[in-house]
């Protein structure tokens, strides 16, 4: 994030090219002109709708013409026009609202002057309102015969070509207006996406979770291993980060006595992006006193089923052509089982540096020169084992070098009580038995500010707030994120996060 951003009207590189003024732009402002000089502005337009396009339907698309002659229906109707033929003195369109589509007929000898007037200026784009009667045509399709039309916007630019179908993935991303308009599927995904954090937020309320709201902006970037982004705030006269995690914000809380606390959170991380990262992304993260990692497990069961059940309606379902079956118990597999599994190596040796190196140069894995045990068990673990984890599988018992928040197991002191779980060969949700002695966690700390000084910019620091909240008492607690944009793309079936998220980030059009 720059600290100087640039002053509206500076002539940003980033700035997007003005849009090209053809012909069919040059007649839709030849019609904006004329219904100025009538008198019409296209801009300031209103009408209450009574009914939406799915409501007429559901409720009147059995209705024979005859019993909607019968028993007239009237409505109010508005959306955008996505579907427009002319015959002179009369004319069809379709109209899309949020719900879906719905025929208009409007015959001139039923309009005033002034709509007549509108309507001979109308385009495929343009947001009206109607007023009339359900009626079916020769065709038997259920209609709004127009007896009061209203412009409430003009467009000026067309639709895609075929409306329907705008293909263009760069296109669709960086104008997601147009692809919400034009493709119903990714209304449909959006609509979705919204289902599920509602179900998730209800799932934890029912439960007893308080919903929480922490900074954005922090002194120290904690809570995960990332890479921050950088801002300056002016007033207080000092550097902050955006946040790559609430976690140790949350978990002030339950030293508060917050017992269990939740929040549906924006976080930000300065790195690549891929099918499987934005750097602006939205997750879930939970805390429950009293509870360990293998309690969430149970939890995380609970809530993906549920999910499953009412986004998709069932525990099996389709992801890219693979299947995927929810039906609980999921398997638990520890990581390093998991990576001697994939390499086949006793899981006694994968604590050998020589070992590692010499099973990641066979593969052609590349590590750096002073990568630690726990580094290059990690770097055989994210190249030949998560992409086999088609799951839903719970990853357990993690090394406690890149675990730094987590406590160690009683019996394995090299390891945390923490697990992963993998759908489709990537994680989705990260959780563990809160490590909650201030001392061990002020010694992990250090442990990652000394790999942090040799370069590892992702390394944590040292939050020494945190850690004289720990001195007042952190109950024994269990902790967990999930990642709300990949879950959403799996129970939506989409190949790439950008799919799941409205506005992805991209880099700045060419002028």
């Amino acid at each position: 994030m720059s600290r100087n951003p640039q002053p509206p009207g500076g002539g940003s590189s980033s700035a997007p090219p003005p849009a090209p003024i053809n012909d069919q732009v040059r007649e839709r402002l030849r019609k904006l002109a004329e219904l100025r000089q009538l008198g019409c502005d296209p801009y300031s337009g209103r009408i209450g709708p009574t009914h939406e396009a799915d409501v007429l339907h559901r409720q009147y698309g059995d209705h024979t013409a005859d019993q909607l002659a019968a028993a007239p229906v009237s409505c109010i109707i508005a959306g955008r026009i996505v579907g427009l033929r002319s015959f002179g003195k009369a004319a069809f369109a379709h109209l899309l609202d949020r719900s879906g589509k719905i025929q208009i007929y409007a015959k001139s000898e039923r309009l005033t002057e002034r709509e007549r007037e509108i309507l001979s200026r109308l385009d495929l784009g343009d947001w009206i309102g109607v007023e009339g009667r359900l009626f079916r045509t020769k065709t038997h399709e259920l209609t709004v015969e127009v007896h009061r039309l209203v412009l409430l916007t003009k467009t000026i630019h067309p639709l895609p070509e075929k409306w329907h179908g705008l293909t263009d993935v760069e296109q669709r991303y960086r104008q997601r207006y147009l692809d919400l308009v034009s493709n119903p599927d990714v209304r449909q995904v959006f609509v979705k996406r919204g289902r599920i954090i509602d179900a998730i937020r209800r799932f934890l309320i029912d439960r007893g979770y308080l919903e929480v709201e922490t900074p954005m902006m922090q002194r120290m970037a904690g809570g995960a291993l990332a890479k921050p982004f950088i801002t300056h705030h002016n007033a207080l006269g000092i550097d902050l980060y955006l946040r790559i995690a609430p976690e140790l914000y949350l978990k002030r809380l339950i030293v508060g006595g917050l017992e269990r606390v939740f929040e549906i959170n924006r976080n930000f991380r300065n790195e690549g992006i891929s099918t499987q990262h934005n750097p602006e992304f939205t997750m879930l993260e939970f805390y429950q006193a009293y509870a360990d990692y293998q309690e969430l497990m149970a939890l995380t069961e609970e809530l993906i089923t549920s999910l499953a059940l009412a986004i998709c309606g069932a525990l099996t379902l389709t992801y890219q052509g693979s299947r995927l079956d929810f039906t609980p118990p999921w398997p638990r597999l520890p990581f390093l089982d998991a990576v001697a599994r994939e390499t086949k190596a006793e899981a006694a040796a994968l604590n050998d540096p020589t070992t590692l190196r010499r099973l990641a140069a066979e593969r052609a894995i590349p590590v750096p020169d002073k990568a630690t045990v726990a580094q290059l068990q990690q770097a055989l673990f994210d190249e030949l084992v998560e992409p086999t984890l088609t799951g839903p599988v719970f990853i357990t018992d993690y090394p406690k070098e890149i675990s730094p928040l987590a406590k160690a197991k009683p019996d394995r002191s090299d390891l945390v009580q923490r697990f992963e779980l993998y759908l489709a060969g990537m994680e989705v949700a990260n959780a563990f038995t809160e490590l909650n002695d201030p001392a061990e966690q002020r010694a992990r700390f250090e442990a990652q500010a000394a790999l942090r000084a040799a370069g590892d910019e992702e390394a944590h620091g040292i939050d020494e707030d945190y850690l004289r909240a720990l001195e007042y008492g952190l109950p024994p607690t269990g902790g967990e994120g999930i990642g709300i944009d990949r879950l959403t793309m799996i129970l939506t079936d989409q190949p790439s996060i950008r799919d799941v998220i409205l506005f992805p980030q991209m880099r700045p059009e060419q002028q």
